[in-house]
C-alpha cells in the first residue's frame, strides 16, 4: 500500500499567509547592564500582528533576566496569491 505525499509544515504555513520573519533583539546583560547583547532568529509568522513573535517576547519578559533594549523585525511573504494557483488535473509522464 503506497503512502500519500504530504506537504511540509513550512509550505502549508506559507500557503496560509505566513511569511519569513527575521528578528534582531538587543538586550542588556544582567551582570553588565551597560553592555548590549544581540540575539537573532527567523520564524514563519503573520504580519502585521506577529502572534508568534509577540508570544516569544512575552516569554522573554517573563522568564529571561536580560531586559530588552530594542527589537527589529523584517518580514517577507514568500508565496503570494499571484504566485500560487491550484490546478485540478493530471500530468502523465511517459
Amino acid at each position: 500500500m503506497g503512502s500519500l505525499a504530504r506537504a511540509s509544515d513550512d509550505f502549508v504555513r506559507q500557503i496560509e499567509g505566513y511569511g519569513l520573519t527575521t528578528v534582531e533583539i538587543h538586550y542588556h546583560l544582567p551582570d553588565y547592564p551597560t553592555l548590549l547583547q544581540m540575539f537573532a532568529f527567523q520564524q514563519y509568522d503573520e504580519a502585521p500582528t506577529f502572534p508568534i513573535l509577540k508570544k516569544f517576547l512575552e516569554y522573554w519578559n517573563r522568564e529571561i533576566e536580560g531586559p530588552l533594549h530594542s527589537v527589529r523585525v523584517a518580514h517577507k511573504r514568500l508565496i503570494g496569491p499571484q504566485e500560487w494557483r491550484a490546478i485540478d488535473g493530471v500530468i502523465s509522464i511517459h
